[in-house]
């Protein structure tokens, strides 16, 4: 209603003819997920509660309250709830990686650092004394910066809810303070005689099975139950361990085995005539059993980022396969009744485009035939199952079309809904043709020219054939033209052509349906979570293996300097060292890559990536096989980065120690 400025005042005398509107914006913006709970509250009090009442009281008429939001708000919280036990998995992946790290860093500093503590407790310093001690010096180098990763958590990633910010941030500081001490105190509890401990020759102790066999039994369970619960069932922080507990066990397999190759490798080694090979074999299996830690951390840091890129690689991989069924290929063309005829030749031309296939789609009513709708199509078998070849769509079965003789019913390829409405019988079908009796040869779950919905499935010429009367364009003519390929479609020149035509026809490309299974804000949250897990993973291994590249640092120099006065060339010396940190590195590395591919079967089944992918109510079909697929890059690259960092540091410290004189390293260890 338009009305001049002056004549507003006369809208108070209408009386219960007029309504009066009152438009209230909302500030996006400010909204957090901890306001939906009480925003939904009070929109249901104001739509029909207290405050709804106390609206109308006061104002002595009747007020109703109306607004869109309350579904924002409950598909919000819908998406949060099914995305927050895989946003959980990451969070509990990166934290227990962390954790592995900070205690690895305690037992490398407590080895490196056991003559000197053996020697306080040989001289009478006691237990509490020791342990304060350590204590101190952990804490004056962790408190302070678990106080400043808070601040800067606080400060570059503000929020409403701070309390689990500083909790994470004190557990962080707990551990890496009380990690050294406590270790040093277990290593030195009870007086022993010196002795190697190596790992080649250790003897797994009674108490060390009893907790390696606990290990494994939770990690049976968890693998049971989120097989069987899966991730729909609740954020559970057993459930989320899952992959980490996996990741445990494999590490505690392969140090059971990990002795094994290197004894068989050190005899045939010990015949060969130069010492390089024996030496440095010989030295890996003397590696402490401290050597442990590391490839704990290593393996559970490389597991945490392999699931993290199969997480992301079944969305990303899900999305393509739902938009590539709902187009069937890279573009198609749809018209209400029959293409022109020029167009097919038309479209041909324009960039991009490999080739075309008509296909003609009846949309049939629920009372025919089946008694529920579906599409009947009319395709050339052998270039129709060309195109869904190249699709990437289930095989289409054309030689259960062409096998007709023109007697009874016509075989066809139905959707498996029609198929189990068939029953192993017949059926009439009616398109513009004419009345033809079908018969079920094959079955098919997905089609490409008819996507998200039941279909049935004929040759156009066996059609044409039964109906020689009726072999006219508008009943035989397509009405749909499938598009393929060989390059990026230019989607304004195929709109273009397609108008230039005539016709009322409707264009829909690949690039652009899958342009809009794009993230919403939620999902790009989470996605962006596991991101980071696979960055921190990788981050974590990389770490892990410099802090234990660095703890047998003086030992390496110190075996180079003795190597060098016997006559070891540099480049022997070069083969020594990788040769001594080789084992234990492509144990890592192998194992890393091993228990990523064992994590998909095992967990696959339990993790639901559909609201991740697609939310929690899907827009679109989801594709049956949506789950956890390998990445490659996020599987074998951390793996193989482990392994040239392992070199390169190798090689600097071969080369920094090469320029230094020998007496500075053969003095390790005297003070």
């Amino acid at each position: 209603m338009l009305i001049a400025p002056e004549a507003a005042p006369t809208l108070l005398s209408l009386g219960k003819g007029a309504s009066f509107y009152w438009h209230h914006p909302v500030d996006a913006g400010r909204l957090t997920p901890q306001d939906v709970a009480p925003l939904q509250t009070r929109l249901a009090s104001l739509d029909s509660g207290p405050d709804a009442t106390t609206l109308q009281t006061g104002t002595g008429s009747y007020i109703r309250a109306t607004t869109g939001l309350g579904r924002v708000l409950t598909s919000f919280e819908r998406d949060r709830t099914a995305t927050l036990p895989l946003v959980l998995v990451a969070a509990i992946g990166v934290g227990a990686t962390a954790f592995a790290v900070l205690l690895m860093a305690g037992g490398l500093a407590a080895e490196r650092r056991r003559n000197e503590l053996a020697l306080l407790r040989s001289r009478g310093g006691s237990m509490r004394g020791m342990f304060g001690r350590l204590l101190g010096e952990t804490t004056a180098a962790a408190v302070p910066a678990s106080i400043t990763g808070i601040v800067l958590a606080l400060v570059l990633l503000p929020a409403d809810r701070y309390l689990l910010s500083v909790l994470l941030g004190s557990a962080v500081a707990v551990t890496a303070s009380l990690a050294l001490p406590l270790r040093a105190v277990a290593a030195h509890r009870r007086p022993r005689p010196a002795a190697r401990e190596d790992m080649a020759a250790a003897r797994p102790s009674r108490r060390r099975t009893v907790v390696e066999l606990t290990i494994t039994v939770l990690v049976a369970g968890a693998v049971a139950a989120l097989r069987r619960r899966g991730t729909v069932s609740g954020a559970d922080p057993f459930l989320a361990a899952a992959p980490v507990l996996v990741a445990i066990a494999a590490a505690i397999l392969l140090l059971r085995l990990y002795p094994l190759p290197l004894r068989l490798l050190a005899r045939p080694a010990a015949r060969l005539t130069g010492a390089v090979t024996h030496l440095g074999l010989a030295r890996a299996g003397r590696s402490p059993a401290s050597a442990q830690l590391p490839l704990l951390a290593l393996l559970m840091s490389l597991t945490v980022a392999s699931f993290g890129g199969a997480v992301l690689a079944g969305v990303a991989d899900g999305r393509d396969e739902a938009a590539r069924a709902a187009i069937g290929a890279d573009a198609r063309i749809d018209a209400n009744f029959v293409l022109p005829e020029k167009l097919a030749a038309t479209i041909r031309k324009v960039p991009g485009v490999a080739g075309t296939l008509g296909v003609r789609v009846e949309p049939t009513a629920s009372t025919a035939g089946f008694g529920m709708p579906y599409s009947l199509l009319s395709v050339d078998p052998v270039a129709y199952a060309a195109l869904t070849r190249s699709s990437g769509l289930p095989a289409f079965p054309a030689d259960a079309l062409l096998h007709d003789d023109g007697t009874g019913p016509m075989p066809a390829v139905v959707s498996r809904n029609l198929a189990a409405k068939l029953a192993g019988g017949t059926t009439s079908v009616q398109p513009a043709i004419g009345t033809t009796e079908i018969r079920a040869a094959a079955v098919l779950d997905l089609t490409a020219a008819a996507p998200n919905t039941d279909f049935v499935i004929v040759s156009s010429a066996q059609l044409v054939k039964r109906h020689p009367d009726m072999n006219l364009r508008q009943f035989t003519g397509p009405t749909v033209l499938m598009v393929t390929a060989d390059g990026p479609i230019d989607g304004k020149a195929l709109r273009a052509a397609t108008a230039a035509t005539g016709g009322d026809l409707f264009v829909s490309l690949l690039s652009e349906e899958r342009g809009t299974l794009s993230d919403s804000a939620l999902q790009s949250g989470a996605r962006g979570i596991y991101l980071a897990a696979v960055a921190g993973g990788a981050g974590y291994s990389a770490l892990a293996l410099l802090l234990s590249l660095l703890q047998a640092a003086p030992q390496r120099a110190a075996l180079l300097a003795r190597m060098r006065m016997m006559g070891m060339g540099r480049r022997d010396g070069r083969r020594l060292v990788f040769l001594e940190m080789l084992p234990q590195a492509l144990l890592a590395a192998v194992g890393g890559v091993l228990v990523g591919l064992a994590v998909i079967p095992l967990l696959g089944p339990g993790v639901d990536i559909t609201a991740l992918a697609f939310g929690s109510d899907p827009g679109t079909t989801v594709p049956a096989g949506l789950g956890l697929r390998v990445d490659p890059l996020s599987l074998a690259l951390p793996s193989a980065g482990l392994l040239a960092l392992a070199y390169v540091v190798l090689l600097a410290q071969v080369w920094v120690t090469g320029r230094r004189r020998e007496s500075t390293h053969l003095r390790v260890g005297d003070r």
